[in-house]
């Protein structure tokens, strides 16, 4: 069962509710009472396991290659552009 997210417009109060997706939304707050209670959006936390495509082709795999642009020196001999020469690296 998901887990939602709560919050009150009258008094603010915030709780997080274990509730089937088939059933109703709350609307009174538990703290005020007002019928002022609505779900929040709210990112879903999930954990991919097994040995699927997730863990074959991107969980921990080797780290890519850096690109031609972040390894070749500039005209000013340098390999960091952004570091504008005022630096320790020439």
């Amino acid at each position: 069962m998901p887990i939602y997210a709560y919050r009150c417009t009258d008094c603010g109060a915030q709780k997080d509710h274990l509730q089937k997706m088939s059933d109703a939304p709350l609307t009174v707050c538990p703290a005020c009472g007002a019928n002022a209670y609505t779900k929040q959006l709210t990112a879903p936390g999930f954990q991919l396991k097994g040995s699927g495509w997730y863990a074959t082709d991107f969980k921990g795999g080797s780290a890519s290659a850096p690109s031609k642009a972040e390894t070749a020196p500039t005209s000013s001999g340098t390999t960091d552009a952004s570091c504008g020469g005022g630096c320790a690296c020439h």
